[in-house]
Order: C-alpha cells, then sequence, then structure tokens
C-alpha cells in the first residue's frame, strides 16, 4: 500500500487520524507511533495485543491443530486473574526452565496448544538461525532480524530453555506470547521510545513497530515505516528461513507455521516457496 503518498502534504492530523484506519490491526500502535514522532500526548493504552494473542492461543491456533476453538476468557479486557487462569493454570508463568518443562506437560492454560504445536514440528523444523533482536540500531536496515515478541523476551529463563532445546522455531515463537500476556497485564511491556525527533518505536502484536515523520509547520513532508512484517519478509530472514527448514513430509504444517509467524498482509504459499 502506497501509504506515504496517502500523507505527504497532509496537515499532521490528518495523517494522525488516517493510519490507525488504514492499519486497524494494529490501530493502537499505529495511533502511539504517531502522536510519539510528533511528540503529541500518547494516546490512552489499548488492548489489541493482548486480545491478538488470546485469538491465538484459544482460536485461531486450536483451529488449525485440529482442537477446536474456545471463547477467550470471559472479561479478558477487565479481568486480568481471569485471563492468567485461562492461559497459565494455577501454577502461574513458567519463570525457569523446569517450570516451563512442567507447564509445557501440565494440560493446563495454553499447555495443550503448544505442546501440539511443538508435535507438529518435530526435531529442527521450522528453525531460523540467531538473528539479531529488532531495535533501534537495525529496525531500518533491511537486512534479516528477528522482529517478533520473542525479541522482547529472550532473555528469560524459561523461554531461553526452549531455544536451547528447540532453536529459534515455532514453539519458541508461539511461547514467546505467554511472556507478552504477562507483561501486559503486569504493565511491564517494553515503552514506546523516540530515539530521535519525529521517530517512534512503538511494540506492537507482531514486533517492534518504527515510524520516521516530519511536519514542519504542520504539513507532513517526510514518512517512512517499518513493521514487524516487512522484517519478516526480507530475502533471507525469518519467513524463508522457516519454510526451507520444514520437512517435505510436514509441507502440510505450512498453514499452521505461518500463523504462528503471523504476518499481517497476504501470504501466498507454494510447494516452491517451501523448499525454496
Amino acid at each position: 500500500m502506497p501509504v506515504a503518498a496517502m500523507v505527504l502534504g497532509a496537515r499532521v492530523e490528518v495523517a494522525a487520524a488516517l493510519l490507525p484506519r488504514v492499519f486497524n490491526l494494529c490501530r493502537h500502535a499505529q495511533a502511539q507511533a504517531v502522536a510519539l514522532a510528533l511528540g503529541h500526548p500518547l494516546p490512552p493504552g489499548g488492548d489489541e495485543i493482548l486480545r491478538d494473542h488470546l485469538l491465538k492461543f484459544f482460536v485461531t491456533w486450536p483451529a488449525h491443530l485440529g482442537q477446536g476453538a474456545r471463547p477467550l476468557p470471559a472479561g479478558w479486557a477487565s479481568d486480568p486473574a481471569a485471563v492468567r487462569a485461562a492461559v497459565f493454570g494455577p501454577a502461574g508463568l513458567p519463570a525457569r526452565p523446569a517450570e516451563m518443562t512442567d507447564f509445557l506437560v501440565s494440560g493446563q492454560g495454553a499447555a495443550p496448544v503448544l505442546r501440539a504445536i511443538d508435535r507438529a514440528f518435530p526435531g529442527r523444523e521450522g528453525v531460523t538461525a540467531a538473528l539479531p533482536f529488532a531495535d533501534a540500531s537495525n529496525l531500518w536496515t533491511g537486512a534479516p532480524i528477528e522482529n517478533s515478541p520473542a525479541a522482547r523476551h529472550a532473555h528469560r529463563p524459561a523461554l531461553a530453555a526452549v531455544e536451547a532445546t528447540h532453536g529459534r522455531g515455532p514453539l519458541w515463537r508461539a511461547a514467546a506470547r505467554l511472556f507478552d500476556i504477562a507483561s501486559l497485564l503486569d504493565h511491564t511491556l517494553p515503552p514506546s521510545e523516540s530515539p530521535a525527533p519525529g521517530e517512534a518505536l512503538v511494540p506492537a502484536t507482531r514486533g517492534l513497530y518504527g515510524l520516521r515523520l516530519r511536519a514542519p509547520d504542520g504539513i507532513v513532508t517526510s514518512f517512512a515505516r517499518v513493521t514487524p512484517t516487512d522484517s519478516l519478509l526480507v530475502p533471507g530472514g525469518v519467513l524463508a528461513q522457516s519454510l526451507a527448514s520444514l520437512d517435505a513430509a510436514r509441507a502440510g504444517q505450512a498453514a499452521l507455521l505461518l500463523d504462528i509467524l503471523d504476518p499481517c498482509a497476504p501470504v501466498k504459499l507454494t510447494r516452491e516457496a517451501i523448499h525454496a
């Protein structure tokens, strides 16, 4: 989509109103990025990241895995305790490697979904190299990077243990959303930041979103953005590496793999792309 053409020459208030409407999958992230880049007050917090993660664990991934969709936790937008119980079970968020091991076989919360994902990709299928984590220094380079929720939580011992045993693959990326959910409930998600005037870096559902916007005299004169999907789709990046490592006997799992990687743009899978 030619976004720059839509906002260049427009007044800032028009651009600020337009972007969240055009990109409604990450409406709040768009609104935050524009406000931050312009030095305006940030809009009130939204619940889109929590909603998106819960939809994965309760609806789309179970559907792929033959488990059947379930309703989201009752009052999920206003009852953190209900979300914790539904996602983590009585033992709570696994913090240490042994706790993660126990959680995955517990049958509690989101564990059955994660265990099914693990079984769907045995060995090192769907695994990528250890790419640099997305940050202000590499987001704009166009080089392959890890721009996903996992990049926000790779330092956590329980998730690091998954990486050590399974690599940076489907289970690692899916399990990372557990820690994103916990951070959202605890209000400890990494904050949005402005590395330089006219720039914004905002945590979004799929990773780190970057925006560069200049508007002297209230008119937009330059505009650029980098989304987690942009990072995902670069040649030699996470999507290409993940598909290349998928065994031909399980090509049917490519749709599940794609849903875990979660691009917010249409992607057509072909056998040639899977085994390129």
